[in-house]
């Protein structure tokens, strides 16, 4: 499992939520919505600390991961996250492997 950020997604989680070198990122299933594979649950985000992590990726000092508990969420996808100009937000893609 793969997490992959985008330029333009870096540059929103640093200007809009103010992550710094040293910071986590965890993202999560969530209840309501949909992603391109799920119904009913979307992709949720939090600004954490890795404890337990299934995937991660480093990018300007910030871990970007997925915790083992969210594997169930995220098994057998990679994680491509990237911004979205119109509705200026994270947009996460689900690529299969």
């Amino acid at each position: 499992m793969k997490i992959e950020i985008t330029d333009s997604a870096k540059e929103w989680f640093e200007n809009e939520v103010g992550l710094e070198k040293g910071n986590g990122v965890r993202f999560l299933g969530k209840v309501y919505g949909s992603t391109e594979v799920h119904e009913g649950f979307s992709v949720g985000m939090e600004v954490t600390q890795p404890v337990d992590v299934l995937a991660e990726t480093m990018v300007n000092g910030v871990t970007y991961f997925i915790d083992k508990n969210d594997e169930w969420f995220f098994s057998g996808y990679d994680l491509q996250v990237n911004y979205d100009k119109e509705r200026e937000e994270p947009i996460y893609h689900f690529i299969e492997h």
